[in-house]
């Protein structure tokens, strides 16, 4: 766990997220990121183009991100951050989003799968 003392206490270290389409040429994102305390709103990313976020983690390591991301007249989940499975990843998370599914560009490209379809 990455963590930095401030005022003698141990915190974790602010995460930033950025969500660039990698999409096809032409082919806009439409990307909606929640957690249980923030909601950020409905983003327009065009192709080649990208939304950014950053956040500090919780020291219990369950801060959690999800989008649902829409393109092609589908729409798309996936959890975008999950702070036990990224936190000792990455702190300046990059994500590819692309038609099969998102990657997560840290000291190597870790692609996923897209999560249930949403209605």
């Amino acid at each position: 766990m990455s963590l930095s003392a401030v005022s003698g206490r141990l915190i974790p270290r602010k995460t930033h997220v950025m969500v660039y389409n990698d999409l096809a040429s032409g082919t806009d994102l439409i990307v909606h990121c929640k957690s249980d305390d923030d909601d950020l709103c409905v983003r327009h990313v065009a192709y080649g183009k990208n939304f950014e976020f950053h956040f500090r983690p919780n020291i219990w390591r369950n801060t959690l991100f999800h989008c649902t991301m829409k393109f092609n007249m589908a729409a798309y989940w996936f959890d975008i951050y999950v702070q036990d499975r990224d936190e000792d990843i990455c702190y300046q998370c990059v994500w590819k989003v692309r038609p099969e599914g998102p990657c997560l560009i840290a000291h190597r490209e870790i692609c996923y799968s897209w999560g249930p379809p949403q209605a």
